[in-house]
């Protein structure tokens, strides 16, 4: 598709208060139904060095692509200081990517976005990721149709098209699955489970809201222990976790969140969280006037009916081993158990690496079914 009019990018200082770069995606996905409108609120401070962490360790630049003057196009580029020290590999991330169905378009931005990773010592650009492995990443190549869950992105079909006709390749892919709440366990997995739950060594319990930031940063010694050999991994800082631990306190319950323990030491983890995308599908991003209102209603009253889990993890010590299998079995039904009892029917589980294929086999034995697929691409940058 060919574009008409002249075409510019410019760099924005401030993506947080630039309307032009956060409404982008309204203009992309206004025709289309899957897609659902972020809250502004969040993106702004998603944006905004002072509010969110990921920007204390990192360099970032921002473009916005003009035909005309009309904004058709914006990326990011980032230069993660802590994924550097992880992987030491001269690799850039580039993200935020939203743009019309251009060639041009595409190639300018993406133009950009690689020459300050050059400028930057960086050999290889590697994303998307909005901004981080840690937050958004990967992008939609398959499932269009399905709208994204919470903290998932969404994209158009063509996009893959123009980042592969500029040389982009598959790095990774990033599988989702989908859950129903309903559906019984296999008598092996149920087998094993009682056979764990009777084990008087292990114990599984909810979140204790009365040690709340303690309990989260038991779940992310966890997590940063279990994914520490995982592609892309970058361990979570602790003012990420604390950051974290105020994003989430609002929309958490504390049966959704279940922490494994053996012989009194936590060593596995899960949490699930209702799936907010579907409490604000219909509010277009805003959350005044009414907005604050109906979505406190829709999550605290009438509970959505969908949720996501987006993280679960063993201790290192235990992969590859059945007790392994168990605990992960262990702490996933707990909180499917809980989300059923309060309404969920079901939801996604994500997002998997492709080639993690003991989690993906687990998961499948539960019922699980594959339907969404994000990629992440790479390109040299000699």
């Amino acid at each position: 598709m060919t574009a008409a009019g002249r075409l510019t990018v410019q760099a924005v200082e401030r993506p947080a208060v630039s309307d032009a770069f956060l409404r982008l995606p309204w203009t992309i996905y206004r025709d289309d139904p899957a897609w659902i409108p972020p809250l502004l609120m969040e993106r702004r401070e998603h944006l905004d060095p002072r509010k969110n962490p990921f920007f204390e360790t990192a360099e970032t630049r921002f473009w916005l692509a003009l035909r005309d003057g009309r904004p058709v196009g914006r990326i990011s580029a980032q230069v993660n200081r802590a994924y550097l020290e992880k992987h030491r590999d001269a690799t850039g991330h580039f993200g935020m990517l939203e743009a019309e169905d251009s060639a041009e378009t595409f190639q300018a931005l993406l133009g950009a976005a690689e020459d300050w990773l050059r400028a930057q010592a960086m050999r290889r650009a590697l994303g998307p990721f909005n901004l981080s492995i840690n937050e958004e990443c990967g992008l939609l190549v398959d499932g269009f149709e399905h709208p994204p869950s919470m903290l998932m992105g969404h994209a158009r079909p063509y996009y893959a098209t123009r980042l592969e006709a500029l040389g982009y390749r598959k790095a990774k892919d990033l599988i989702c699955y989908h859950y129903d709440a309903d559906r019984e366990l296999p008598p092996t997995v149920a087998h094993l489970l009682g056979k764990t739950a009777r084990a008087e060594r292990l114990k599984v319990r909810p979140l204790d809201f009365s040690r709340y930031e303690a309990d989260l940063a038991t779940i992310m010694d966890i997590f940063n222990d279990a994914w520490s050999d995982n592609w892309g991994f970058v361990p979570m800082s602790q003012a990420e976790l604390r950051h974290m631990a105020k994003a989430l306190k609002p929309i958490v319950r504390s049966q959704s969140i279940a922490i494994a323990e053996l012989d009194g030491q936590p060593v596995a983890m899960a949490i699930g969280l209702p799936n907010v995308n579907e409490a604000i599908a219909d509010l277009d991003g805003r959350l005044l006037p009414f907005g604050w209102a109906k979505l406190l209603w829709r999550l605290k009253v009438k509970t959505p009916k969908s949720a996501r889990v987006p993280l679960m993890g063993v201790r290192k010590a235990y992969h590859g081993s059945l007790l392994g299998a168990a605990l992960a079995i262990a702490v996933i039904e707990s909180i499917w158990r809980a989300q059923k009892a309060i309404g969920v029917e079901g939801g996604e589980l994500s997002w998997i690496l492709e080639d993690n294929l003991p989690m993906r086999r687990m998961i499948e034995q539960f019922g699980g079914v594959a339907y969404k697929t994000y990629r992440v691409y790479e390109r040299g940058l000699s």
